[in-house]
């Protein structure tokens, strides 16, 4: 008789899961924590809120952000402190967050190279080949409409410049 799994492959009753997939958890969380704490403080003291003329400033958006990120990841924190049990096993899905998180540090470490639009569509597009394997056409399409998208949004709408990167020294 085969017993029933659940999300990633695990045996929904019965087994004894591996130590260490709390701790795991804990720890992301923590580095998550602590970094998004760092983005909070230079946004609150580095960036103004307001320019002079009273129009929002370039500290308006990542304080928002900002705060946002310390409150999610404290209450997830909390969370999978209170909920998960101490010996529950490690997810299944460690491999794609730390290659996912790979490739973001890569997207930062481009953008002043690249700039800003042509790093988003680097990112997306081997983000969604890796992730979204099958699906070339949709693929493209999102990684070249979105970063365009939000291009516009800041670009255009927003007045608000986005890294230019050493690219754009050429022409």
């Amino acid at each position: 008789m085969q017993t029933p799994t659940g999300p990633g492959g695990s045996s929904a009753g019965g087994a004894v899961p591996a130590a260490g997939g709390r701790a795991l958890r804990a720890g992301f969380l923590l580095v998550v924590l602590f970094l998004a704490a760092c983005y909070t403080y230079i946004a609150f003291a580095d960036l103004n809120y307001l320019y002079s003329a009273g129009r929002l400033g370039p500290g308006f958006f990542p304080r928002i952000i900002g705060v946002s990120l310390v409150a999610l990841c404290a209450f997830s924190l909390y969370a999978d402190l209170k909920r998960f049990p101490a010996a529950e096993a490690m997810s299944p899905a460690w491999r794609s967050a730390a290659l996912l998180a790979l490739l973001s540090g890569v997207f930062v470490a481009l953008l002043e190279l690249l700039g800003g639009l042509l790093s988003m569509m680097a990112f997306m597009a081997v983000a969604l080949w890796i992730f979204n394997r099958g699906r070339a056409l949709q693929n493209a399409l999102i990684a070249v409409l979105l970063p365009l998208g939000i291009y516009v949004v800041f670009e255009v709408w927003l007045k608000a410049t986005m890294p230019r990167g050493l690219l754009s020294l050429l022409y």
